[in-house]
C-alpha cells in the first residue's frame, strides 16, 4: 500500500482538524446515529485518542463504539479522478459511512484501509461517519482477557458477574482508542499505480534495484531513480525490470541515504524514497550492509499526553533527537506497527526498526491462568483458547505491504511475549513465520519476542523458528527482585544454553520501574541508583557473550497502562519520564553507547577496549566496584 503523497497527478487532502464525537451510550448502532449529524456532539480532535481528553473516568474507560463524524466535499477540479479515502489507523474496529450508508468495515488499529468514494460522494457536502469500537478479546490482536493481566498478577480477577462490561487488557499498556492517525481524501487517475516493491542487491560500488510495479488499467510504465541531487542515476521502462546505479550511497545506520524512485504509469506520477541497503544474518552475527552490526536502544510506545497513542509529530522528531543525543541506533515497535511518519522519519534518520504486528496478549497464562476463576486454560486451546490465527495473518500481510520499503526496517517480530512453550505454539507460529517469508521481497529476518517464562530453548517454539532469538528478561526485576548478585547468575545460565543453538541474540526487553527523582544511598527498588546498578549488572552479560548482538532497554519512556496495585499512574520503567525527561539511567546509556560502536562490537579486535566497561567484572562480580564505574 502506497502512502498517500501529492504529485503531478494525485491531490491529498487531510482530514485533520476537530470533528464531532459521542460516545454510544449503547444505543448507537440500533438508533443509527451514522445516518444524520450527531445530537449534542463533543469537540474532538483527528487524529488523536479519545480517552484523556475530557474530565471523565467514565469516558477514560469507555467501553464500546464511539461516533465520528464530518461534512466533507469534493472540489470540481478532481471529477473524473479516482476518489479514495484512506483511514491510517482507527483503533480497534472501524465502520465507515458515508451518507447513512455503510461502506467498509475493518479490524486491526494499528494499520491503514482503504475505500473508494468516486460512485459513491454527492454533489455538494456529504456526511462521513467513522464508528470506532475498543472492544478486545480472544478474537482480536491485542488481545483481552478474563482479567486484566496485571489485575491477575496480584490475584485481583474480576467476578464474572460484573454490573456493566469493561475491557479487559492481557497486555500492560493502555488500550488508547480512536481515530489515531491521519484520515485523508486522495485522488488518482482512472489508470493507476497501486503498489511498489523494491529489492537491492549491491556488488561492490553498484547496486541493482530489482522492482515490481503494480497498476491498474492502461498504459505505459517508466521508472526512475534520483539522486539526492536531483540528477537520474538509472532509468528502466515495464512494471517489472532492474535499475543500476553506479557508486551507489549505502543507507547506513545513522548515516541515511536515500534516493527517490519515480514511478510514471500513463497519467499517473508516484515517487518513492528509498534507501539502498542490505539485511541478513550469518551464522551469530547480525549484518547491514555485510557487516556485524549491534542494536543499541529501547522498546517505545506511541504514548504522549494527552493525544494518548494519537500522531505526535513533534514527539516523534523529540525522540528521535533524543535517540542520539544517547547513541542509541535503533528500537521496537513494541507492541504494534507505528505510524507511517515515524517509519518515513526513521528512514530520513537512519533509525534501524525492528517492526512488529499487533500480536500482544497471545498468552494466557499471564496472571496465572487464562480466566481466573479456577480454571486453567491452554493457550492455543481449539475450543477455549485464542482464536486469532487467521486474524494474525491479516495482520502479518498488512503490516509488510505497508513497510516493505523502508530501509529502516530490518527484521519483523511476529508477537511479543506469546506462550511460545505451549502445546500448540509451533503449529500456531510457523505459518505466520512462513507468511512472512512469502510476503517480504526483501526476505528480512523474522522473530518472535520471548517471555521470561518460556524456559530457553529446549522448549521456546522460537528457537526453532525464529532467525534472531529476541529475550524479554527480568532478572533482578520480576525475578530475583533486589538481588542482582542472583540475577547475574541466572541471566548468565540462560544465555548458556541459548549459545548452544548457534542464532543472534538481541535483549529486546529488560529494565526495573523506576520513580524520577527516588533516591536513596543504597540502592534499593524503585530508586534512580537501583534501575542504573540493574542495568550495569545486565550489561555486564551482554558484554561477556559475543553472540548477543543488542540491547534494547524497557522502555524509552514511562507510559499509561491499566490501574493496578503495580502500577501508580503507569509504568516507570522509562528511562525518561513521559514528558522526555532523562532519568540518571539515561545518562549512564548515554556514557556507554557512545563508546560502543554500531559495527564490528565484539569481534577480536575489538575484545576488551573500553567500550564494553561491563565485561571486566564478569567472574569478579565487585558491587562498589562496579557503581564507581
Amino acid at each position: 500500500m502506497l502512502y498517500p503523497s501529492m504529485t503531478p497527478s494525485r491531490f491529498v487532502s487531510d482530514l485533520s482538524g476537530i470533528w464531532d464525537f459521542a460516545f454510544d451510550n449503547g444505543k448507537g448502532m440500533e438508533e443509527k446515529w451514522y445516518e444524520k449529524p450527531l445530537a449534542e456532539p463533543l469537540s474532538m480532535p483527528v487524529p488523536s485518542s479519545y480517552n484523556d481528553l475530557t474530565e471523565s473516568i467514565t469516558n477514560r474507560e469507555h467501553y464500546g463504539w464511539v461516533f465520528y463524524q464530518k461534512k466533507i466535499s469534493v472540489p470540481s477540479f478532481v471529477k473524473g479522478q479516482r476518489v479514495v479515502l484512506r483511514c491510517d489507523a482507527v483503533t480497534h474496529h472501524a465502520r465507515i459511512y458515508l451518507n447513512g450508508e455503510l461502506l467498509a468495515t475493518h479490524e486491526c488499529g494499528f494499520l491503514p484501509f482503504e475505500v473508494e468514494l468516486t460512485e459513491k460522494l454527492q454533489p455538494g457536502e456529504n456526511l462521513l461517519t467513522v464508528a470506532v469500537s475498543n472492544i478486545i478479546d480472544y478474537t482480536t490482536l491485542p488481545v483481552g482477557g478474563k482479567a486484566d493481566m496485571m489485575g491477575g498478577m496480584m490475584g485481583n480477577a474480576a467476578e464474572e458477574t460484573e454490573k456493566k462490561p469493561v475491557n479487559h487488557p492481557n497486555f500492560d499498556f493502555f488500550n488508547y482508542a480512536g481515530i489515531n492517525r491521519p484520515i485523508r481524501i486522495y485522488t488518482t487517475p482512472k489508470d493507476y499505480i497501486s503498489d511498489i516493491s523494491v529489492v537491492s542487491e549491491v556488488h561492490g560500488n553498484n547496486a541493482e534495484l530489482i522492482y515490481e510495479v503494480e497498476t491498474k488499467g492502461e498504459g505505459v510504465c517508466l521508472v526512475e531513480a534520483f539522486d539526492r541531487e536531483g540528477r537520474k542515476v538509472a532509468e528502466c521502462s515495464g512494471t517489472k525490470g532492474v535499475l543500476k546505479i553506479e557508486n551507489v550511497h549505502l543507507w547506513q545506520p545513522l548515516k541515511a541515504y536515500l534516493y527517490e524512485i519515480k514511478v510514471t504509469f500513463g497519467e499517473d506520477v508516484y515517487t518513492l524514497p528509498y534507501g539502498v541497503r542490505t539485511v541478513r544474518v550469518d551464522g551469530t552475527r547480525f549484518l547491514i550492509n555485510e557487516k556485524p552490526f549491534y542494536f543499541k536502544g529501547y522498546g517505545k510506545h506511541e504514548d504522549t499526553f494527552p493525544a494518548g497513542r494519537g500522531l505526535n509529530l513533534p514527539m516523534n522528531v523529540k525522540d528521535i533527537s533524543l535517540m542520539k543525543w544517547q547513541g542509541a541506533n535503533s528500537f521496537r515497535t513494541s507492541h504494534y506497527p507505528y505510524s507511517e511518519e515515524m517509519m518515513r522519519l526513521c528512514d530520513e534518520e537512519g533509525i534501524v526498526v525492528i517492526d512488529e504486528t499487533t500480536a500482544v496478549g497471545v498468552n494466557l497464562q499471564f496472571g496465572g491462568g487464562a480466566n481466573f476463576h479456577g480454571k486453567k486454560i491452554s493457550t492455543f486451546d481449539p475450543e477455549y483458547g485464542v482464536q486469532t490465527q487467521e486474524h494474525h495473518k491479516e495482520v502479518v500481510r498488512d503490516l509488510i505491504a505497508r513497510d516493505k520499503n523502508h530501509a529502516c526496517v530490518v527484521m519483523w517480530s511476529i508477537a511479543n511475549e506469546p506462550d511460545s512453550a505451549a502445546e500448540g505454539a509451533y503449529e500456531y507460529f510457523a505459518p505466520l513465520y512462513e507468511l512472512a517469508r512469502e510476503c517480504d521481497p526483501q526476505k528480512r529476518p523474522c522473530t518472535l519476542v520471548s517471555v521470561q517464562f518460556a524456559n530457553g530453548p529446549e522448549t521456546d517454539c522460537s528457537a526453532k523458528l525464529s532467525d534472531v532469538i529476541c529475550l524479554n528478561r527480568y532478572y533482578g526485576w520480576y525475578a530475583c527482585s533486589a538481588d542482582l548478585e542472583t540475577a547475574e547468575k541466572l541471566l548468565r545460565d540462560e544465555l548458556e544454553g541459548w549459545e548452544k543453538i548457534g542464532k543472534p541474540v538481541i535483549f529486546t526487553e529488560y529494565g526495573a520501574d523506576t520513580v524520577m527523582g527516588l533516591h536513596d544511598t543504597t540502592p534499593v527498588m524503585y530508586t534512580e541508583e537501583y534501575q542504573v546498578d540493574y542495568y550495569k549488572v545486565n550489561n555486564a552479560v551482554f558484554d561477556s557473550f559475543d553472540f548477543v548482538v543488542g540491547e534494547q532497554v524497557w522502555n524509552f519512556a514511562d507510559f499509561a497502562t491499566s490501574q493496578s496495585l503495580l502500577r501508580v499512574q503507569g509504568n516507570k520503567k522509562g528511562i525518561f519520564t513521559r514528558d522526555r525527561k532523562p532519568k540518571l539511567a539515561a545518562h549512564y546509556f548515554r556514557e556507554r553507547w557512545h563508546q560502543i560502536p554500531d559495527f564490528e562490537y565484539k569481534n577480536k579486535e575489538q575484545t576488551g577496549r573500553k567500550y564494553g566497561t561491563e565485561r571486566r567484572y564478569r567472574q569478579d562480580f565487585r558491587w562498589k566496584t562496579i557503581w564507581s564505574e
